[in-house]
């Protein structure tokens, strides 16, 4: 038996409170894995503050890799594409697991299967309590889709991976082939970063950027951004939106306000995405009439599928190059130092803070 570190969550406004713990015997199917390094996502923050409501305690952090440990009996000991697992080899994994369910895996929608488990999310209960980032080891349960990390990304980049990455994959899926077309981003922090990259990839002919911020604005840019408007300081915002012709419409930010000013710029046909408001707020005004006569179409994403995640993997081994993804994290702490990581990014507002367990 081993013991391991956690930083338990008891509640908004308080500060995570160390703890020893002692790590259980895996039950079949499972795996134990080693987390080396844990970004904080934006609903880590929402959670912390309040603004996001979690069962306690908890362990937050579902941003994660880490090193096989231990493989029990009845894990097939590969991963999601087939490979065999070792022990020391460094992987990400979905931030949920289910059972598998024909119906909603027939509906590309496993993150909505019954009896969900999401990892950084769960109550600490029994000795089931190592489910989070921010803590020496990972339990994964079985049915949990793994995938092994190709040598050359960083920490920091892999990380991002199954939650962050797969979720704009998961928007870009939707949103269909935007080869060509003009896309308009709302909402400038990760995911919104990652949309720009990844609709450049994908041939887009104008990507418009829209936030309230101007250095983020100026990121955007070095991540493919085409056309950069800054939300208030421009009269005639909407008119030069409308003039653009947006075909696909991307939320990223969860202000209502960004949604509306993405369907009033949708010209015919077009998408808009909303994948930015997992958050209370106030509902977002729509123009039925207007939805009706130009033929627009409006999908929502929470979480992300299989498919998802495997993209999400491919695009940061293939283009982790050739974007700025080195500007990803500002700041790094060690586990120990977690809470000075949550106030850092709660005032500094980075695109991800990174905390480091086991190097």
């Amino acid at each position: 038996m081993k013991n391991g570190r956690l930083l338990v969550f008891d509640g908004a406004d308080q500060p995570l409170r160390l703890d020893i713990m002692e790590v259980p015997e895996l039950k079949s199917g499972e795996l134990l894995i080693q987390n080396t390094y844990t970004t904080l996502c934006g609903s880590d923050l929402h959670t912390f503050c309040g603004k996001r409501e979690e069962k306690t305690p908890t362990v937050l952090g579902h941003e994660i890799v880490g090193k096989v440990t231990e493989i029990a009996n009845g894990h097939s000991g590969k991963d999601y594409n087939g490979a065999s697992l070792h022990i020391g080899d460094l992987v990400t994994w979905a931030v949920f697991a289910a059972d598998p369910q024909d119906e909603w895996l027939a509906k590309k929608m496993p993150q909505k299967s019954a009896n969900l488990f999401k990892y950084g999310h769960a109550k600490i209960e029994g000795d089931d309590k190592f489910h989070g980032g921010l803590g020496d080891y990972t339990v994964l349960k079985p049915h949990t889709a793994v995938f092994k990390l190709p040598e050359g990304l960083s920490m920091a980049i892999a990380a991002t991976i199954n939650c962050a990455v797969a979720t704009v994959s998961g928007a870009m899926r939707l949103a269909g082939d935007v080869s060509g077309k003009t896309v308009l981003v709302t909402g400038l922090g990760l995911l919104g970063n990652l949309a720009v990259a990844m609709s450049k990839t994908a041939g887009a002919k104008n990507i418009i950027a829209l936030d309230l911020s101007e250095e983020r604005l100026v990121q955007a840019k070095r991540f493919g951004a085409t056309h950069t408007y800054q939300i208030g300081e421009d009269k005639d915002l909407k008119e030069k939106l409308i003039a653009q012709k947006v075909d696909v419409a991307l939320e990223m930010s969860g202000a209502p306000e960004a949604a509306e000013i993405g369907l009033e710029s949708l010209a015919i046909g077009g998408t808009a995405v909303w994948i930015g408001a997992v958050f209370k707020t106030r509902k977002i005004e729509v123009d039925a009439e207007q939805v009706i006569r130009r033929l627009i179409t409006i999908k929502g994403l929470h979480n992300y599928n299989f498919e998802d995640l495997q993209h999400a993997l491919d695009f940061m081994t293939n283009y982790h190059q050739d974007f700025p993804f080195d500007e990803i994290v500002t700041k790094e702490f060690p586990l120990e130092e977690a809470n000075q990581a949550f106030a850092y990014a709660l005032d500094k507002k980075p695109l991800r803070v990174g905390v480091f367990i086991n190097r």
